[in-house]
């Protein structure tokens, strides 16, 4: 589960509630939102990649004949 969070006075204050047992033992990984890595998020990787286009429209290969290129 990701939660964004406040760094207050030595404690981390998180931005909405989280569904666990008080006395949980958590790990915690801290990325400052304001690095280039909140940029790389893998949701947002993801769905760019969704976006992309099967096919390159320039392309002459369609993939329909890719067993016969292959195997004839």
């Amino acid at each position: 589960m990701t939660v964004q969070a406040i760094y207050e006075k030595g404690i981390l204050r998180l931005s909405e509630n989280v569904n666990i047992k008080d006395g949980t033992t958590v790990k915690v990984i801290i990325i400052p939102l304001d690095t280039e890595l909140d940029k790389n998020d893998p949701v947002d990787i993801l769905q760019q990649i969704a976006q992309l286009p099967l096919e390159g429209k320039t392309s002459d290969f369609s993939g329909v004949d890719h067993d016969s290129i292959l195997y004839s």
